[in-house]
């Protein structure tokens, strides 16, 4: 055991860091909504389009990266995800040097085309990676560096891509052409140097896995068939249909947490954009990765679905206090939400799968494809704050459903049983 533990060591450790890469990506998201909303002069719901873009190419990849995988194995199938995840980042340049909306967009797709092979390999395999009862906390402590990332990407957005100046209405009208001009293109620039560094070093990353020699596990090994497993077989088992519908509510919930939590900050909260972006690297980001860390080590004493329905009973009771209050509290309430969140992607994960043995992989891209909450959720966030003029705080209903239907699951819907 010790010897296998040895030998799992240091692959743990590299498709670990996936976890921060990925995370760091897909925090940006929360930076980046606001400001390309300024800097390409979008409404609420054309600059939630970003979502759109991630989440719907994980819905569209996660069954070709499931077949992906089960022909060339979880190795080739990280370092496709790398390719695709660097080369998407590096379109951003010329995006920004065309002020261009839809390129923005088509690098997005690109990137969650290629994190989307990434968590669908990453994310069983690291609960592979030691013995089965431990694959809950494994997961959890990877994600947990997904956690860290939800700390340094916000900060490392705001000090190298929020500028801190925004126009009044009445100021940016006063502007002459020329000036408006040079101002959006300083704002879309911003994105440049820091998405040249990430497409850089997810490549270098890519060239690390592919000399690197990994141990492919044996999806069979404690089972006594030998038959390929089947999106058809996977969605026989109870648990992983409401595993599905569960992450499609949370995903969906928290990235429309991430997308307003800027502009909740400023308006609501009274704070100016570099201290909101701050604000959003601490109360999501440390407390988010707190949350994680705490919940791997609280996962010793209490089953995972039990702490599930904990946290997200109190992340109902705290949306609907961000729905009421204005000032310090509703900061406070923000945070709350962000460390209660925190463990939810991964427990609702590695519930899903458990026991499903030959079809691990196909129900994973199922459980992948329901990111696609991400893409909708935000949308229709963005659309009732515009239909109620700029009402931040009513848009918050829409997590506040997210929680609700994750509370069902941890109570009911993980029961491991066949239809």
């Amino acid at each position: 055991m010790t010897k296998n533990k040895n030998n799992y060591l240091v692959p743990f450790i590299l498709v670990t860091s996936l976890f921060f890469l990925w995370g760091f990506a897909n925090n940006l998201n929360g930076i980046l909504i606001p400001h390309l909303r300024k800097a390409l002069q979008l409404t609420n719901m054309q600059s939630t389009f970003v979502d759109t873009a991630v989440y719907l190419a994980y819905f569209l990849g996660a069954i070709p990266a499931g077949i992906f995988l089960r022909k060339h194995g979880y190795k080739k199938g990280i370092i496709a995800g790398l390719m695709m995840f660097g080369g998407g980042a590096l379109l951003f340049i010329q995006a920004a040097n065309m002020r261009a909306y839809e390129i923005f967009l088509l690098g997005y797709f690109i990137i969650g085309f290629g994190l989307t092979f990434l968590e669908t390999a990453a994310n069983p395999y690291v609960t592979r990676l030691g013995d089965a009862d431990g694959a809950t906390r494994r997961i959890n402590l990877a994600q947990s560096f997904n956690g860290l990332a939800a700390a340094l990407g916000p900060a490392m957005g705001t000090i190298f891509i929020l500028s801190g100046k925004e126009y009044s209405t009445a100021d940016w009208n006063a502007l002459t052409s020329a000036e408006q001009l040079s101002y959006l293109n300083m704002e879309a620039g911003a994105v440049k140097i820091p998405y040249l560094i990430l497409g850089l070093s997810v490549l270098a990353v890519a060239f690390i896995f592919y000399k690197f020699k990994f141990p492919e596990i044996n999806e069979y090994q404690n089972d006594q068939t030998s038959e390929e497993g089947t999106i058809a077989g996977a969605l026989k088992r109870k648990h992983l249909r409401w595993a599905v519908i569960a992450q499609f509510f949370y995903v969906g919930a928290q990235i429309s947490f991430t997308s307003f939590f800027i502009r909740v900050a400023i308006k609501n909260g009274g704070l100016d954009e570099k201290t909101a972006g701050f604000y959003f690297s601490i109360l999501w980001g440390v407390l988010f990765m707190a949350g994680r860390f705490s919940g791997t080590f609280i996962m010793k004493y209490i089953a995972p679905n039990k702490l599930l329905t904990l946290y997200s009973t109190i992340c109902i009771i705290l949306s609907i206090v961000v729905m009421k209050v204005e000032g310090p509290m509703i900061l406070v309430a923000l945070g709350g939400l962000s460390f209660f969140m925190s463990i939810m992607f991964p427990t609702i994960f590695s519930l899903g799968i458990k026991d499903l043995g030959a079809d691990t992989k196909p129900a994973s891209s199922l459980i992948i494809m329901s990111i696609i909450g991400g893409a909708i959720f935000p949308v229709v966030m963005g659309y009732i704050i515009d239909r109620f003029n700029d009402n931040l705080q009513i848009g918050y209903i829409v997590p506040l459903i997210g929680y609700i239907i994750v509370l069902y699951f941890g109570i009911a819907g993980y029961k491991t049983q066949k239809s």
